[in-house]
């Protein structure tokens, strides 16, 4: 459960514009044009109120890590036309919902997965696009292939037929916790550039939240997953 401080619609136009700036400043830091990079706004446990004004803003790619929770949302803003990435972690037995509901699915950690996804992908909606999750970090307590293991799956992958594998995905250890911040996400673009072909690009890079989103850009992300910095932090209780 969560208690969290519902934003006002001045707060979170002020902390959106903050946040582009950094965007925009970091783009510039890296001689990276400013629309090379997406920005994806986390909502998880926020309000539909808050997304609409989001919306209203100009944003209109939404995250969300809780199944029923955001489907509850797509449902209640289905006319804003939003793109819905799921971000959390993925369950065997919750995967025709995801497929059905959502556009992209950043957080694919198993060719078992995707292979569900695809298969439960309507026929009437376009190809669900995909991240493969990377444990950059080698955590033992988090999701993601080793990067050894994706390039062996990696065509599997591309063998489905109602998916399409847009790039990949990290989350880093915490700041806090590593001595080289950057690292994860250099690794990251070296396997990425490793891995993609003409045919595919992998021109995704899922990476970078909201206290390392310049390091991120400067290390070729082109979705940016920022919550906090633009709704504020959030109360788990």
């Amino acid at each position: 459960m969560t208690d969290n401080t519902v934003s006002t619609p001045d707060q979170l136009r002020q902390r959106f514009e903050a946040v582009e700036q950094r965007i925009q400043q970091a783009t510039a830091a890296c001689q990276r044009e400013t629309d090379s990079v997406e920005l994806l706004a986390v909502s998880k446990t926020r309000s539909s109120e808050e997304i609409r004004a989001l919306a209203a803003l100009g944003q209109r790619m939404f995250g969300e890590n809780y199944l029923q929770e955001a489907i509850s949302k797509i449902e209640q803003l289905a006319e804003l036309n939003l793109c819905w990435h799921f971000i959390g972690r993925i369950q065997s037995n919750k995967t025709r919902p995801i497929a059905e509901h959502f556009d992209w699915v950043h957080s694919v950690a198993s060719l078992k997965h995707a292979t569900r996804l695809s298969q439960q992908r309507p026929e009437g909606m376009s190809p669900l696009n995909i991240c493969l999750q990377v444990n950059t970090s080698g955590e033992a307590s988090k999701d993601g292939h080793s990067p050894e293991e994706l390039a062996q799956l990696l065509p599997a992958y591309q063998q489905l037929d109602r998916i399409i594998v847009r790039g990949l995905m990290t989350i880093p250890a915490p700041v806090a916790e590593t001595e080289d911040p950057k690292q994860s996400l250099k690794l990251l673009h070296i396997l990425r550039d490793q891995l993609k072909t003409a045919d595919n690009p992998l021109n995704t890079l899922s990476m970078g939240m909201s206290d390392d989103l310049e390091d991120a850009i400067c290390e070729g992300s082109t979705i940016v997953r920022i919550g906090t910095a633009i709704f504020g932090p959030r109360n788990y209780n």
